[in-house]
């Protein structure tokens, strides 16, 4: 099944699957990772498949500017900018800092934000509270100038945004023939929501059984509950079938794991760092401090702590982030 809405091109795939030979020996399971960090754009990771969709609706609408935000090492708000390049987009960025002030020193995914010419506003932490409503104040303002604005909000954790994860979940299936091998648990990070809802609406939608298990870095797990539900409520218009039932059992069926956000979002401690050192130096993979690291730590220890007895074949979907890493080397909390 196929929802009624054309994406653009702009992933390579299928991302591959490897498996994680020494860590799966080790936890007695067998771990695999789908590098979707190599999905296109710019190592853009999750935030490709999402977008291909979003900007798809963007441009059948004729817009001309794309208007999203995040925080200043925001993975969503640079691919953004890099895939509307590649479209020929303008692009305006709304980026949270601490004290709403331009960064002096550009790095990480700021300083391609800068290198793909994104306009940008910034906030201050406090300021973006409101970000909803001064994304509207400039979209107000290019109308004003002719122009033909599309809001894209924070991850692209909407409805349409997340079919890119419906479509990513048919991709995993076809794999899975290909490796002769049946996973029997998903796990993602969870940071805005979109990547997790599409993945269970696939499970839903392809009557598959397997485990579909969200792992927050940020918020608390009944907050992320919600969210899903509503952005599943708003992927129903992009499908013609009846969602009722789906929604009522999204009601009590999504599996959201807390407690491992440590300090909170885009905050990351010395024994987070230390555990993606670990994980590079015993599997040769990088994962980064902001979502991948924290929710890979988070499976670990499930396993450990006799989680996912009833998985033997556990597949993890690395979302990307590999530019926002190089703005935490200075840390040492």
């Amino acid at each position: 099944m196929k929802p009624n809405i054309m994406p653009v091109s702009l992933g390579n795939y299928p991302t591959p699957i490897i498996k994680l030979e020494r860590l799966s020996k080790e936890l007695g399971k067998s771990i695999y990772v789908k590098r979707d960090d190599y999905s296109g754009i710019e190592l853009s990771g999750n935030k490709t498949r999402k977008l291909e969709y979003s900007l798809g609706e963007a441009i059948s609408k004729g817009a001309d500017t794309i208007i999203t935000c995040g925080a200043v090492q925001s993975n969503h708000a640079r691919a953004t900018v890099s895939a509307c390049r590649v479209l020929g987009l303008d692009v305006h960025l709304v980026l949270r800092t601490k004290d709403g002030k331009e960064p002096e020193e550009k790095e990480g995914n700021n300083l391609l934000d800068y290198i793909f010419g994104a306009k940008i506003t910034y906030l201050s932490e406090e300021e973006f509270k409101n970000y909803n409503e001064v994304m509207e104040n400039i979209k107000n303002s290019y109308l004003s100038e002719g122009k033909n604005p599309y809001l894209i909000p924070v991850g692209a954790s909407n409805g349409v945004g997340t079919l890119g994860y419906f479509n990513g979940y048919e991709e995993i299936l076809n794999q899975e023939k290909n490796l002769n091998i049946s996973f029997d648990s998903i796990v993602c990070t969870i940071g805005s929501g979109g990547t997790f809802a599409g993945l269970w609406l696939g499970n839903e939608i392809h009557n598959e059984l397997k485990n579909i298990i969200g792992i927050s870095i940020s918020e608390g797990s009944d907050y992320f509950k919600e969210k899903v539900q509503n952005i599943l409520k708003e992927t129903s218009i992009y499908f013609d079938i009846d969602f009722k039932d789906i929604l009522k059992k999204s009601e009590s069926s999504l599996d959201i794991v807390g407690g491992y956000q440590g300090g909170g979002y885009a905050i990351s401690t010395k024994e987070e760092r230390d555990f993606i050192e670990e994980i590079a130096l015993k599997e040769g993979i990088i994962f980064d401090p902001v979502y991948t690291g924290k929710a890979f730590r988070g499976l670990v220890s499930e396993i450990k702590n006799g989680g996912f007895q009833d998985s033997e074949n556990i597949l993890f979907i690395h979302t990307g982030g590999i530019f926002g890493s190089f703005s935490y080397h200075k840390s040492d909390s």
